[in-house]
């Protein structure tokens, strides 16, 4: 076997296409977009070069035949903010040969040594957590979401067999649309809806920028701050929205406010594999009439709420059932869509997977961030419980 460096148009070529090998008879699985893919590693498409570095590898057999990939990367904004200094690692795909993964592993390992980092964590993005973000551990019956990722159940025992640990688990949640939310729902929806100040609206009638700006106070008034969650500023908002725009459907888009300001959002998508299912990784030109056709028909039938949050100044007061009863209203009988899909919560967040709990969603599909310590002797810690 031979790891070879992606360096030019054919280990790209490798690279990019070992997919279609391995998912070859796995009627379940639905491609990562191919512009998505190298999106990552683009310096002019990822801010996460400004401050960083990746690398990537093909390993091939003695045919000279790809076997598998993988990528090694350190973004230094969060790198060093860690007990030790710690690297990832992502777009792992592999056949069936603990062999052939432990050499991927040890190429990835060895490169982040060299780089001064003392531990990884892996598969993870390069850049934002919503995409490429886990390892599936449970479910491998049901076709993927939009971004995340999808892979046979032998990689699980890849990493462990190496030595990974999870440092957190990840949870998805389905729930149909038309089940009613709970009277306690009710009741604390209708509390704190009498109170002054309080409002929810859906995003019609606003701006780009508005969402944008919304969605960056709420978010860092939710997360920013805890482990490594880096506060977000309004260039990255901006992407993030008119990344969202083509897909936007402003109706399942929502916000509270008090006092108008925003204090929470849930903010829905259609299920975008549900169309890109049909493009078979490939936004090309003929891609993208594909996408514009199933778009115009509504094809998603499942709406996926990619982020959910409240500012921790108002969680726990009942905004999170005003939210959810709002949406029982207001989108429900939009009858578009069948379920929802809230994608992956972490388990150091246990007032989400409360929510969602509460809320009589069921975990359907789960995934694992590991960690790997270089040094053996350290002890392991897993991530920190948000308060």
């Amino acid at each position: 076997m031979q790891i070879k460096q992606v360096v030019d148009d054919t280990t790209k070529k490798e690279f990019t296409d070992l997919p279609w090998k391995i998912y070859q008879n796995d009627p379940n699985w639905i491609p990562h977009l191919k512009q998505d893919i190298e999106k990552v590693f683009d310096p002019q498409q990822n801010k996460a070069h400004a401050n960083g570095k990746i690398i990537r590898w093909i390993l091939q057999d003695a045919n000279e035949q790809t076997i598998g990939r993988i990528a090694a990367f350190i973004d230094y904004a969060t790198a060093n903010t860690f007990e030790q200094p710690t690297g990832g690692i992502g777009f792992f795909e592999c056949i069936d040969s603990r062999e052939a993964a432990f050499k991927l592993f040890d190429t990835a390992k060895d490169w982040l040594q060299e780089q001064g980092m003392e531990a990884m964590d892996g598969p993870i993005n390069f850049g934002e957590k919503n995409m490429f973000w886990g390892l599936l551990t449970e479910n491998f019956t049901d076709p993927n979401s939009y971004g995340m990722n999808y892979n046979p159940p032998y990689y699980h025992t890849f990493f462990e067999d190496y030595g990974f640990q999870v440092y957190y688990n990840q949870y998805m949640y389905k729930r149909k649309t038309g089940i009613p939310v709970q009277d306690s729902f009710v009741e604390k929806s209708e509390r704190i809806m009498s109170r002054k100040g309080y409002a929810i609206r859906n995003a019609q009638g606003m701006s780009i920028e508005d969402i944008a700006m919304n969605f960056r106070e709420v978010y860092n008034n939710a997360w920013g701050g805890h482990n490594n969650f880096q506060d977000m500023n309004t260039k990255t908002a901006m992407k993030i929205v008119k990344q969202l725009q083509p897909v936007f459907d402003k109706e399942i888009i929502i916000f509270v406010f008090y006092n108008n300001k925003p204090i929470a959002f849930y903010v829905n998508i259609p299920e975008l594999n549900e169309i890109f299912r049909y493009v078979n990784g490939n936004l090309n030109w003929w891609g993208k009439l594909i996408f514009l056709y199933h778009k115009w028909r509504r094809t998603p039938q499942t709406m996926v709420g990619i982020v959910f949050g409240v500012d921790r100044k108002f969680q726990g007061k009942g905004v999170e059932a005003a939210m959810i009863k709002w949406a029982e209203d207001h989108v429900v009988s939009l009858g578009r869509y069948s379920e929802t899909v809230l994608t992956w919560i972490g388990d150091f967040n246990p007032k989400m997977l409360k929510i969602c709990e509460n809320l009589g969603a069921t975990v359907y599909r789960s995934y694992a961030t590991y960690r790997y310590l270089f040094d053996r002797s350290k002890p392991f810690e897993r991530c920190p419980i948000m308060e």
